[in-house]
C-alpha cells in the first residue's frame, strides 16, 4: 500500500446537526481510492469549556495494522537506522493490533484553544491517495512541496476564476457552516 501525502483537517460546526452525510461523503472518496480517512475524531465542547471526544475512521483493521506498522517504521528509522525501522514497525503494528488511534492524546493539540465553547469540531487525518503518483512524478523530477494552503474564495474571485456572488456564497459557506442553497 502506498501512502499519499498526509493532511490534518480542523472543521468546526455549531450547533452540529450531523446525518451521516459526512461519513457517507468519506466513504465515496475512499471507494474512488480519492482519499482514506487514517484517523479521526469529533470533538465536543460544551458551554463551559468540558471537551468530550468520539472517533470515527474508515480504515480497515488489516489497513490500519499495515499503515501503522509503516508509520512505526519509518520512525524508527530515523531514530536507529534499519535495526530501529524493524523495532519501530512492531511497534506500531502492536499499537493498531491494541485498538489505539493516532489522535487519541488530545493533551499536545493546539487546536483545541480554537474551538468556541458550545460547538464541535472534527478532526480528520486523511491521506490524499489520489496524489501518490503525482508526488512520486514531482520527487522523480527532483522536486519537493514548498508550502500548501486552501484558496480563498474571494482570491479566486480576484483573479476571475469565479462571479463575486459566487464567491460570496462559498465564503459563507466555509466560514459559517451555512448550508448551501
Amino acid at each position: 500500500m502506498a501512502i499519499g501525502p498526509v493532511q490534518l483537517l480542523a472543521l468546526g460546526f455549531t450547533n452540529p446537526t450531523f446525518k451521516g452525510e459526512i461519513l457517507a461523503e468519506c466513504e465515496r472518496l475512499r471507494d474512488t481510492d480519492t482519499i482514506r480517512v487514517i484517523d479521526a475524531v469529533i470533538v465536543y465542547k460544551d458551554a463551559e469549556g468540558r471537551v468530550e471526544a468520539e472517533h470515527l475512521g474508515n480504515l480497515s483493521e488489516a489497513e490500519s495494522i499495515e499503515l501503522d506498522s509503516k508509520i512505526g517504521a519509518l520512525v524508527g528509522l530515523g531514530f536507529a537506522g534499519v535495526e530501529g525501522a524493524v523495532v519501530g514497525a512492531e511497534v506500531g503494528k502492536e499499537y493498531a493490533e491494541s485498538g489505539a488511534h493516532l489522535l487519541d492524546d488530545m493533551e499536545g493539540w493546539d487546536v483545541l484553544g480554537d474551538i468556541p465553547n458550545d460547538s464541535a469540531a472534527a478532526l480528520l487525518l486523511i491521506e490524499h491517495h489520489w496524489a501518490v503518483g503525482l508526488r512520486d512524478a514531482i520527487a522523480r523530477a527532483g522536486g519537493f512541496r514548498v508550502g500548501d494552503t486552501f484558496i480563498s474564495p474571494f482570491d479566486l474571485l480576484e483573479v476571475g476564476l469565479i462571479a463575486a456572488d459566487e464567491a460570496a456564497r462559498l465564503e459563507e459557506l466555509e466560514t459559517t457552516g451555512a448550508a448551501p442553497a
